[in-house]
């Protein structure tokens, strides 16, 4: 049988029931910071970094063809470099209005995936795109945090 617990009247409350004071991220201890900031990984403890890198190197493409909203890469990439690809996403937008060629989805294969390991824990590798027209390079570095590679650069050349 459960048993109904009285409320606490405003009078009878003790300062150990109030709300506990928030803290501000600036009077936080660095060691409480490091604590909560993302944890970096490494590569030992990471999955292949290959496969995500192609599959990068492709959903940007798309996504600057105007075929792939830029929202389902933001699980993937720093905020440094999604805000880098919306304003690239504009631009590329802006040129598709001014010529009037409407927005598909780009045929493409890709091709060798070149890959090197700097640090520990960090992946920089660069994908090349066969397109109809020219061929691309798509050059992204990956980092490993909170258990999980993070693109935090991606340069389309």
């Amino acid at each position: 049988m459960l048993r109904a617990v009285p409320p606490i009247r405003p009078d009878t409350a003790t300062t150990s029931q109030a709300e506990p004071e928030r803290l501000e991220p600036e009077r936080l201890e660095p060691e409480r910071l490091e604590y909560f900031d993302a944890q970096p990984t490494s590569t030992s403890s990471l999955p292949n970094p290959v496969p995500l890198m192609e599959n990068l190197a492709r959903c940007v493409l798309e996504v600057l063809a105007g075929a792939r909203d830029l929202d389902q890469l933001s699980r993937w990439v720093a905020d440094d470099v999604y805000r880098h690809l919306l304003k690239r996403v504009v631009l590329s937008t802006r040129a598709r209005q001014a010529r009037g060629a409407p927005a598909g989805r780009p045929s493409f294969r890709i091709g060798n995936t070149i890959t090197c390991e700097p640090a520990d824990g960090v992946v920089e590798g660069v994908v090349i795109v066969h397109g109809k027209a020219r061929t691309r390079a798509v050059a992204i570095r990956l980092e490993g945090l909170d258990k999980r590679w993070r693109a935090s650069a991606i340069n389309v050349l």
